[in-house]
């Protein structure tokens, strides 16, 4: 169970986040990358960052892209937050596959 300032801690690094994805990818056409959810720990010092991709075949690259640049985005995530937060916590990214998921079960309750 989240606590009321996980949840808000939560929300802010998932805007900025998403902020900063926004302006990354605009160098690359045709790759849409959202934070679809950030779980943080209960210390604040590691937050899990779930990435949905688009298209969902370049997901393994783009989160390799990321998590080898993860010090430039930890970084640029202190710039924007550094005055609401005293610790910028340790960041981690996973794909999100739920759209995926989702879309196998569409396809098999059509079959």
């Amino acid at each position: 169970m989240e606590t009321t300032r996980q949840n808000k801690v939560s929300r802010l690094i998932q805007k900025e986040l998403s902020l900063i994805f926004q302006a990354q990818t605009r160098q690359m056409p045709g790759v849409l990358v959202s934070v679809s959810a950030v779980r943080i720990s209960p210390d604040m010092s590691i937050a899990r960052t779930y990435l949905s991709v688009f298209p969902s075949e370049r997901a393994e690259e783009i989160i390799q892209n990321v998590n080898n640049n993860m010090k430039a985005i930890r970084f640029d995530l202190g710039t924007r937050v550094g005055k609401q937060l005293r610790i910028i916590p340790e960041l981690k990214f996973f794909v999100d596959d739920s759209l995926d998921y989702i879309d196998n079960i569409d396809r098999l309750l059509k079959q």
